[in-house]
């Protein structure tokens, strides 16, 4: 047994529903969605919003495709207050984009909060009061009708102010806050008596709202009371069943998933999760995962970068580096096996032109979301082939021989095993040329020419051995392997040429030709080189002479 004190919780209890349907259920929808950054996420924050700032987050939030935001709580404080106003005064709210305010069923914030919207076209007014057994006992020392009381008593008030702002399209919407530690029998009588109060229909509806203010169960049992719920409230026609999931046991994101699934209608949360204590629901996770159901998730989210770079600047809060879809390690890959699977599939994604996006360890293809596939996978200690190949053929553009891949990640692996860090692109550019284009001792090429023979070439070559110049010449069936002749004839260098392969590439504004030759020594075996040239028959030269003094070292 361990010393974690255990002992102090209780199981939450579960909900008996035989008969629950939604296990076989699956979304086949986007939800309404509704941001609450400006609210529930703001006043989590050590440093909340300006309104400047509150500004460019409400204009990222409509071009993301947002059409309910919940912009404030007006009576908190004259920011919040002040910010609606801006947006009201200065005409910066779209047509279709409905505007939400929270208050507590308290009758003055209620006032306060109709003051603030004044002349706004359309308003989701959002009250809610504490419901949950311990609040009752311990904050509230209310019993249930007096609960209940508070809330048919702000319905009734805010139901008549409205009435009085006719130019304003009025949206109600109340939550019993805590509703996860509310007892589902009192959570449905309370949320019944508000919608007396208001008589939604089906062409005039209303929103309650179930949230997980603080999350208590797994989310298999939240989705039993959403279902419950659901299937008991009153006028469910009229009704809009709106979710709020909080984090707390970290599983908020399955939590609302499973409650749509259970029969609701709309979500509200934050684009990365922000909110008190472990935070809200993350809608950006919730759209990016029924964008990778094939469904559209009517939210724009297709410059991610650009999105978490405003909200971090917003809020002052990073987005993790390994956060679903957003973070910058979201798509990266380190292990060999990962890469490699990555690479080969990226491949045959190339070749076969599919319909759909299907890669080992990929649920989302980077660009469908404004990322690339550079740097997608990442070179350390624990790389293997895989990753060196996919590194040097997307960022410079070489692809090597199997062989010749397989003895230089060797290397690679040795150069990360010793320093424990990264091997950057341009780490293993540099690696490459140490390794084999610069090998340039004990011989290097200065010149050559050829003519044609009978049968063949005659090549006459400038070469450096050792620093001093020498001329050697030698006759065969190519001008690679004439070189090889000259070089057995004249330097004693005992080898043949197994293979030549080149390909071209580009770096800057100029083509290069890339060679690689395996060559055989006797006792030996193969060894690679590899060269680079403007012209194809220099860079098999050179990457002659590249595998021949790699042999020197390698004795």
């Amino acid at each position: 047994m361990s010393t974690m004190p255990f002992h102090h919780y209780r199981p939450f209890a579960i909900i008996d529903r035989p008969c629950r349907a939604w296990p076989n259920k699956t979304i086949t929808k986007a939800p309404i969605w509704c941001s609450v950054d400006l609210r529930d996420g703001n006043q989590a924050l050590v440093e909340p919003m300006s309104v400047e700032t509150k500004c460019r987050y409400f204009d990222l939030l409509v071009e993301m495709g947002f059409r309910e935001i919940e912009v404030g709580f007006p009576a908190a404080s004259d920011t919040e207050f002040d910010f609606i106003r801006k947006l009201i005064d200065e005409n910066r709210i779209p047509e279709d984009v409905t505007i939400q305010v929270l208050t507590q069923a308290r009758e003055h914030l209620i006032y306060r909060t109709f003051e603030a919207v004044m002349g706004a076209k359309r308003v989701i007014v959002h009250v809610y009061n504490s419901t949950s057994e311990l609040q009752r006992r311990v904050v509230f020392g209310e019993g249930r009708e007096g609960v209940t009381k508070i809330a048919v008593d702000a319905a009734q008030l805010i139901k008549d102010l409205a009435a009085k702002q006719s130019e304003t399209d009025w949206v109600f919407q109340y939550s019993p806050e805590s509703f996860t530690g509310t007892e589902l029998g009192y959570a449905l009588n309370i949320c019944d008596a508000v919608l007396d109060v208001w008589q939604p229909t089906p062409l005039k509806k209303v929103i309650i709202n179930l949230p997980a203010t603080v999350e208590m169960s797994t989310p298999n049992t939240y989705a039993d009371m959403i279902e419950w719920m659901c299937q008991h409230i009153a006028r469910r026609d009229s009704v809009i069943v709106s979710l709020h999931t909080h984090n707390d046991r970290g599983t908020g994101v399955a939590a609302t998933e499973l409650g749509l699934m259970a029969g609701a209608d709309r979500v509200e949360g934050t684009l990365f999760g922000n909110g008190e204590r472990t935070g809200n629901v993350d809608i950006i996770t919730l759209a990016g995962n029924l964008m990778t159901q094939g469904m559209d998730p009517c939210l724009d989210f297709s410059d991610i970068t650009r999105i978490v770079r405003i909200a971090e600047e917003c809020t002052k809060l990073p987005v993790h580096e390994r956060h679903p879809y957003a973070g910058s390690l979201a798509f990266v890959a380190l292990s060999g096996g990962h890469q490699d699977a990555i690479d080969k599939g990226l491949r045959a994604l190339k070749i076969a032109n599919a319909p759909y996006f299907e890669c080992p360890y990929l649920t989302t293809n980077p660009p469908d979301i404004g990322r690339t596939y550079k740097g997608i996978v990442r070179i350390n200690s624990q790389s293997g082939k895989g990753g060196t190949r996919h590194v040097l053929e997307e960022e410079h553009g070489i692809r090597l021989p199997p062989d010749l891949l397989l003895d230089f990640s060797s290397v690679i692996q040795k150069v990360a095993a010793s320093t424990g860090k990264e091997i950057f692109p341009e780490d293993l550019w540099h690696h490459f040329h140490t390794e084999y284009i610069d090998r340039r001792y004990p011989y290097d090429l200065i010149d050559y020419f050829d003519l044609p023979t009978k049968g063949g070439r005659q090549v006459t070559a400038t070469i450096e051995v050792r620093g001093v110049p020498k001329c050697i010449t030698g006759i065969g069936n190519g001008v690679v392997h004439a070189f090889a002749e000259a070089l057995r004839e004249h330097c004693d260098v005992e080898m043949s040429i197994l293979d030549l392969q080149e390909h071209a590439m580009k770096r800057g504004s100029d083509a290069f030709a890339i060679a690689y030759v395996p060559i055989h020594i006797p006792g030996r075996e193969p060894i690679w080189g590899a060269g680079m040239s403007s012209d194809t028959t220099t860079a098999n030269l050179k990457a002659v002479l590249s595998a021949i003094n790699r042999s020197f070292e390698s004795t």
